[in-house]
């Protein structure tokens, strides 16, 4: 492996009268011990298909489109598309795709695929909510993303937060490795880690309307008490709501953090609409 320098990443960029852009969250990998922790993350094989989002200027790319079937890759900025088609060339497994991963339908996923991507992190809930909510969801998901938001990702009672049930609710999350900013140019100003997301098979044993109704009224003030937030996010009564959740051998008192993603699904599946 072998990605390219500061200066090799300075020069391309010149060539094409570009610079890092900061409202696109442009911070390129410079580490080959952090890429190849990506690649051996992902547990690719040949007939892997991978989405990737984001990849600009190809390093990671390459890298993949030598262990897979195919490459889609989807890049935002027009300046980096035309680096790509440059550093890309000698890859015919590579589609590249100029548009937005957030909002593009414009391209065509297999049954079976895998998206591996170092994220902007400014999308990075969103983009993991799009693909673990979509029909035809990824067999998973590596991503680079901040290492605050990969820790909340991750995290476990009494530390939950709507982002982490969100996410644990359709996969099993966990965390790679952490990554320093030093590996990156130009450096962010936070560490970054890789985390690895598995989908679980779908099941309708709960409608997930109804689960995150209760999740986010739970959430609606996280530092009050669960009761409280009931109460005044579902319009019922106090005692109502006390014996809803002792029920559920909830405590009233406690505070949304506290709950696993059992005690939501215990939530949602008794709740009665008064």
């Amino acid at each position: 492996m072998n990605l390219l320098s500061v200066n090799e990443i300075k020069n391309l960029l010149d060539k094409y009268d570009s610079s890092p852009s900061k409202t696109m969250g442009q911070n390129f990998l410079i580490d080959d011990f952090t890429l190849n922790k990506i690649i051996e993350a992902a547990e690719l094989n040949p007939k892997d298909t991978i989405l990737e989002i984001g990849p600009g200027l190809g390093g990671l790319t390459k890298e993949l489109a030598q262990k897979t079937k195919k490459i889609i890759a989807i890049e935002k900025d027009n300046a980096m598309v035309q680096i790509l088609k440059e550093t890309l060339k000698d890859y015919k497994n590579v589609e590249i795709i100029h548009g937005n991963a957030l909002l593009d339908t414009n391209y065509s996923l297999p049954t079976h695929y895998k998206v591996v991507a170092n994220i902007p992190y400014y999308i990075t809930s969103p983009i993991i909510r799009k693909f673990l909510e979509s029909a035809n969801p990824p067999e998973s998901m590596v991503l680079m993303v901040q290492k605050e938001v990969g820790q909340r990702i991750c995290s476990s009672p009494p530390n939950m937060s709507l982002l982490s049930v969100s996410v644990q609710f359709y996969a099993k999350p966990k965390i790679i490795s952490y990554i320093s900013k030093k590996c990156f140019w130009p450096s962010p100003k936070v560490d970054s880690a890789i985390i690895k997301i598995i989908p679980f098979k779908k099941s309708e044993e709960i409608s997930h309307e109804k689960f995150f109704k209760i999740v986010k009224s739970g959430f609606s003030q996280p530092r009050k008490q669960l009761a409280n937030n009931f109460s005044k996010s579902l319009k019922i009564n106090r005692e109502k709501v006390n014996l809803w959740l002792l029920k559920n051998t909830t405590n009233p008192k406690q505070r949304a953090e506290t709950l696993s993603i059992e005690d939501w699904k215990n939530l949602a599946n008794s709740y009665q609409h008064p």
